[in-house]
């Protein structure tokens, strides 16, 4: 993907406004309340911060694959969990305050996490390959400017103008879902004959990271026997995942495009098993209500 102005200038500047969305729906309490569901939390965190980067690592080797395209299936390993996980929760009548607190707490911890990532997905997958060279502190400072900054924008519009943030809660989040998927639709059709050439090897070792980590949260959130609802958020979010930040990371940071291809691909998967776990959710939750009256 050359430098064009959907690289340089759209993908960062749509991710920015995302971001900001999601601040305006942010609070102090969202990060505090992770000490009132600390089983429910740290559940929730493995999944996305640690087990999702290890399977995603493991599949590479087990499917064979190498180079760009390994990088990239680690880049949105390593991303956190974004507004499309908070949607699709509330849609599937899961913890919302739960998968809220889970996407704030992973959206900064993941500024350190992600450039250490793919620093080391680097060194080891592109060794025969082109160089391609990530300043780790340069990197954690975009980072933080296209994340971190407008979070922290949109946290600042609410506590000063908190109905106004409330008003803007519902339309922000349409409105990012909306420009997620008119820009994974906007890297396919730009970058369709690489999609063509990689789709078939790709889509099997995205479905399985993206479903071995739904089914893990899932699992996981079980064994600890916590609530239906929070045993969905934990699932969701440990499959859903910012691919819009992957796409950033991968097409305006290091400018690389095969290693977009595998975060618009895990996009497409994830939209699906998305939809999955919203008619399970609406089917489940009256039957759950009806059996704890």
């Amino acid at each position: 993907m050359k430098d064009s102005v959907l690289t340089s200038v759209v993908l960062p500047l749509a991710l920015f406004l995302i971001m900001l969305g999601m601040g305006l729906s942010l609070t102090p309490r969202d990060f505090k309340r992770v000490a009132k569901v600390p089983q429910a939390a740290a559940a929730g965190l493995f999944c996305q911060l640690l087990l999702l980067p290890i399977l995603g690592y493991g599949l590479i080797h087990i499917f064979g694959f190498g180079g760009a395209l390994a990088v990239g299936l680690m880049i949105i390993a390593a991303c956190p969990g974004g507004v499309t996980s908070n949607l699709i929760t509330h849609v599937s009548r899961g913890d919302t305050a739960l998968s809220i607190t889970l996407t704030a707490i992973t959206s900064f911890v993941t500024v350190l996490t992600i450039p250490l990532i793919i620093s080391a997905s680097l060194g080891e997958f592109m060794q025969d390959s082109q160089a391609v060279s990530l300043p780790i502190l340069q990197t954690i400072g975009q980072v933080v400017a296209i994340t971190i900054l407008p979070v922290s924008i949109g946290m600042f519009i609410r506590s000063r103008a908190p109905e106004f943030a409330k008003r803007m809660d519902r339309p922000s989040r349409i409105a990012s879902s909306v420009i997620f998927i008119v820009l994974v639709l906007g890297i396919i059709i730009k970058e369709r004959q690489l999609i063509q050439e990689n789709f078939m090897s790709l889509v099997g070792i995205t479905l399985a990271l993206n479903v071995l980590t739904m089914a893990a949260g899932f699992g996981l959130a079980k064994l600890l026997k916590l609530s239906s609802q929070q045993v969905r958020t934990i699932a969701i979010e440990g499959g859903i995942q910012n691919g819009t930040l992957a796409l950033v990371i991968a097409s305006s940071i290091l400018k690389q495009p095969e290693m977009a291809i595998p975060g618009g691909i895990y996009s497409l998967v994830m939209f699906g098993t998305g939809g999955l776990m919203m008619l399970w959710g609406a089917r489940s939750a009256p039957a759950e209500a009806a059996a704890t009256a």
